[in-house]
């Protein structure tokens, strides 16, 4: 028994010996710092559920962070195909098994438990366009019209689907962002992007009047002309108000944990999950919130870092987009809490309650960790 014991501590010391152990400690101090500012945007209701679903979320986030650190991406990548079919059927399946929240319908559930699918296919996204790009990229046909239009092909079966089925623009709008960085990382020539610039410039006016309903629509007008937009306050520019006052009331130091004016008297919708920023601001002040801004930031320059120093094309672009996803969402997220980005209901990596978001962020780190416990190539990129 005891030399089992000894053992394990053993192999653990050395998985933790080669694993990215910093990014690791980054997570883990960003996600109970989250589960701090969860506890006081519910404490209101006298209910601790959200956290102890949170809590749930991080055990079993840690235990894909260390599942996915030792699976070779490789043998993920080969089955892209099957994977890519059965993440678009799960995230179809919101046609008719959805349930309606905010006003899309991007959760399952069941048991009481909520399960958000466009989450998880984020990971097989994102491995199955690192291993496209490196592919083509390899064979010297990353140009190539046809392969250009694959690339696009598969891009729209996910933007399409998810807004097909669940009405979750913000969700899609995180695949196109790392769809972006990550063929920009591969090296495509700039013309296809600049092309792909203007057919966007032409067609935004079709996206605009045809795409986007009013309700979308206003959300982006009353970054620039809210008082227009909402006269009164208390329609789409309500949370961002609310949460801007949030902030600015919080100061430099904050009012102090389980004090703030606003958070506690549960004046922000969902100010658990896509306005958990505001939390910050009000109970811990400007510094409580660039605390949460560098972590993240020490996050998403992590993942660029073990990706520039991955012994191969597909561990660079997956770390790459897996830092685009980070990235993205704490833009947008940080963003619409303070009234310069529409509100479209992201979370705030690590910090936001929500279960699915928590599993899916720590399984893309495992990823990365994986990736860094390779060894290392002489140079990046060939």
């Amino acid at each position: 028994m005891v030399k089992a014991v000894k053992r394990f501590f053993e192999a653990l010391g050395r998985y933790l010996k080669r694993s990215d152990t910093f990014l690791l400690v980054l997570c883990l101090i960003s996600t109970l710092y989250g589960l701090v500012l969860i506890s006081s945007a519910v404490r209101y209701s006298g209910s601790m559920r959200s956290v102890y679903v949170q809590l749930g979320a991080l055990v079993i986030g840690l235990f894909m962070y260390f599942l996915f650190s030792v699976v070779d991406i490789d043998i993920i990548a080969s089955r892209w195909r099957p994977l890519t079919v059965f993440g678009l059927l799960l995230i179809l399946s919101l046609r008719w098994l959805g349930t309606n929240v905010g006003g899309n319908r991007a959760w399952i559930r069941f048991a009481g438990i909520g399960i958000q699918p466009a989450e998880f296919v984020k990971i097989v996204f994102i491995i199955t366009l690192a291993y496209l790009m490196t592919k083509y990229k390899d064979a010297g046909k990353l140009d190539s019209p046809m392969t250009v239009a694959g690339l696009l092909l598969l891009l729209a079966a996910h933007f399409g689907v998810i807004v097909a089925a669940s009405s979750d623009t913000g969700s899609a709008l995180v695949y196109l962002f790392i769809f972006l960085v990550m063929i920009f990382s591969a090296g495509i020539k700039l013309y296809w992007l600049a092309a792909g610039g203007a057919g966007l410039v032409l067609l935004a006016p079709y996206i605009w009047y045809y795409f986007l309903n009013d309700n979308y629509r206003n959300r982006i007008l009353a970054i620039f002309i809210p008082t227009q937009i909402d006269p009164t306050g208390q329609g789409v520019t309500w949370q961002t108000n609310h949460s801007k006052a949030a902030i600015a009331g919080g100061g430099l130091f904050g009012q102090g944990l389980y004090k703030g004016t606003l958070t506690q008297t549960n004046k922000i919708p969902f100010q658990s999950s896509d306005f958990i920023f505001s939390v910050a601001g009000e109970e811990f002040g400007l510094l409580g919130c660039a605390l949460a801004l560098i972590l993240l930031t020490l996050i998403i320059i992590r993942c660029v870092h073990v990706g520039l120093r991955s012994q191969s094309r597909l561990g660079a672009l997956v770390c790459i987009g897996v830092a685009a996803m980070v990235a993205f969402q704490t833009l947008e997220n940080v963003g619409m809490c303070i009234g310069i980005a529409p509100v479209i209901g992201l979370t705030l990596p690590f910090f936001s309650y929500g279960g699915s978001s928590l599993v899916t962020f720590y399984a893309a780190m495992g990823i990365v960790s994986g990736i860094k416990m390779k060894p290392r190539p002489m140079m990046f990129l060939q």
